[in-house]
């Protein structure tokens, strides 16, 4: 099972590229991340610690679990 990543975009000069995106999650612990292209709102689906979680992240890269 796999978590669903919400970003929400800011056309701001503190927007995150995908890759950067990307980069943060790995760096905070997360696996299998794939993205999912969805009109203006970038997903991700995630796996940490073998858990499938939800995140929500913003356009300068804060990450925040979502409770199901």
């Amino acid at each position: 099972m796999a978590a669903l990543v919400l970003v929400w975009g800011s056309s701001s000069a503190l927007s995150l590229t995908s890759e950067e995106i990307i980069a943060k999650l790995r760096a905070a612990g997360y696996s299998q991340i794939q993205e999912v292209p969805v009109g203006k709102i970038k997903t991700y689906k995630a796996v940490r610690e073998g858990t499938a979680r939800s995140l929500i992240v913003d356009s300068t890269g804060h990450i925040a679990e979502v409770a199901r």
